[in-house]
Order: C-alpha cells, then sequence, then structure tokens
C-alpha cells in the first residue's frame, strides 16, 4: 500500500520509539522484585520513547506543537496543528511484561484529527488511518464487525482504579451491559482496544475518564474503518475522554444503555 509522506513520518517515528520499548521490554523480567526498580525503570523507558517521538516529529514539521503525557504541552509556531501522543499506552502491562500495549500518535488540525498510527512492538501490529483515506492494519484495509445483535457481541471495557475515576459507575455499567452482551474483555491499553474495534475483533467498547492521548489517534481509526464513536453523554470526547464506539447499532445500543446511568 502506498502511504502518504505524513503517514510515513509518522510510522518512521512510532517503529523508532517501538524498538526501544521492546528492547526494554526484554529487561523488564531481570530486573530485581521491588517497589522501584520495575516501576522506576518503566517511567525512564516511557520518558525515553516521548522523548524519541518529539524528536522525531518536531523534526519532520518544524513548528507544529506537540501534546504527550509525559511531558505535557508544548507550544509550536504553528497553532493549527498539534500531536497527540501516548508513548506507551497500557503502562501496568508493560510493567508486568503483558504484550499489550502500543504507541499512540495523532496529529490534529485545528479541531479535526486527520491521521494517525498506533503502534504494538511486542507483535508488529501497525494501525494507519487517515482522513478520508480508510484505516489498515499492516496493510490490510480494517471494517468494523457487521454484527446487529448486541447478545453476540464481544465488547471491549475499561475499569478504573479505584481512588481514580468512578468506580462504582463502572460497576454498575458493568452490570447493566451483561446481560446483554455475549462477553467483555477488558486489556488495559484504551489505544488498541478503539484499534480492535476498528479491525472488527471487537463488537464494540467503552471506557470513562480517558485523556486525550488515550483516544485521539484511536477515534479517527474507528471512523475510518466504518464505525461510529462519540462521548458517551454528548459532551466533547477529547475533553472529558468517556468514549463509546462500535458500528452504528451497536454504538446506538451502546449509548442508549450507558447513558442514563450516570
Amino acid at each position: 500500500m502506498l502511504q502518504s509522506a505524513l503517514i510515513n513520518v509518522m510510522v518512521k517515528a512510532a517503529r523508532r520509539a517501538g524498538r526501544s520499548l521492546a528492547r526494554d521490554l526484554g529487561e523488564i523480567e531481570h530486573l530485581q522484585v521491588s517497589l522501584k526498580g520495575p516501576a522506576d525503570f518503566v517511567s525512564k523507558a516511557d520518558k525515553r520513547a516521548e522523548q524519541m517521538l518529539f524528536e522525531d516529529l518536531t523534526k519532520a514539521r518544524p513548528g507544529y506543537g506537540f501534546y504527550g503525557e509525559e511531558f505535557g504541552r508544548r507550544e509550536g509556531t504553528d497553532k493549527s496543528h498539534t500531536w497527540i501522543v501516548d508513548p506507551l499506552d497500557g503502562t501496568t502491562n508493560f510493567l508486568h511484561g503483558i504484550p499489550q500495549f502500543a504507541i499512540s500518535i495523532a496529529l490534529q488540525r485545528e479541531d479535526t484529527i486527520i491521521a494517525a498510527v498506533i503502534y504494538n512492538p511486542a507483535n508488529d501490529e501497525l494501525y494507519t488511518a487517515e482522513r478520508g483515506k480508510g484505516a489498515f492494519m499492516n496493510d490490510q484495509r480494517l471494517r468494523v464487525a457487521g454484527r446487529r445483535q448486541l447478545h453476540d457481541c464481544v465488547i471491549a471495557c475499561g475499569l478504573p482504579h479505584i481512588g481514580r475515576g468512578n468506580f462504582t459507575l463502572a460497576l454498575k455499567e458493568m452490570a447493566v451491559l451483561q446481560p446483554k452482551v455475549a462477553g467483555f474483555r477488558r486489556f488495559g491499553a484504551a489505544s488498541l482496544d478503539l484499534a480492535q474495534v476498528a479491525s472488527g475483533r471487537f463488537d464494540g467498547y467503552w471506557e470513562r475518564n480517558l485523556s486525550a492521548w488515550d483516544i485521539a489517534a484511536g477515534i479517527l481509526m474507528v471512523r475510518e474503518a466504518g464505525g461510529t464513536v462519540s462521548e458517551i453523554d454528548g459532551g466533547d470526547l477529547l475533553t472529558t475522554g468517556n468514549v463509546v464506539c462500535g458500528n452504528e447499532y451497536v454504538h446506538d445500543e451502546l449509548t442508549r444503555l450507558l447513558r442514563p446511568l450516570k
């Protein structure tokens, strides 16, 4: 598949940071088990990956702003373009050596996400999307699943840590949906949950209180795969981080069931 210059820039940056994370993943199991050791190591790996992404993306597109999980917002001279980046989505998985984590890169122009890359270096699955040009995984075109009966659907979800986010609401939502779906999956990396809705592996996904860098790339991925993404309660999605998605039917059914519970 012939990729645009923009996607090539993003893929190159993601792969370089991914090689760094893959090396670090191999070191985790050798670390002394302690309260500080592995967690401190992962924090450094996270920051190192973000710095790599900042350097590569800024070199390729000087002047663009940069908004990342580790270092926050860095203003650019071009106020209309901003990179939104999570250098390591799925930090807890990474810390435990679970190969379910990703680098997530989105480019926002004004208020619109126009390009996205999500890369899992553990299995070399590379998701790309550009506005109006479709979504792909390792060059294969993606389409959301077509199931139209909720009881046949596998739904991805999140569960906040106690004390962070509304844990009680999350349990209430799961209790309402559980009898109506085929099953839940909670994998611990929002960008990959969205990418796997785009690929048709998951039929839908919902989660609350995410950050913009968790979901920006995945939002475009799902939409370019023919899916529907919105804010659960009708607000601004990148502000609240309350995401729900699927094909049009699944999205609408999940929204109908979730919205009254808040």
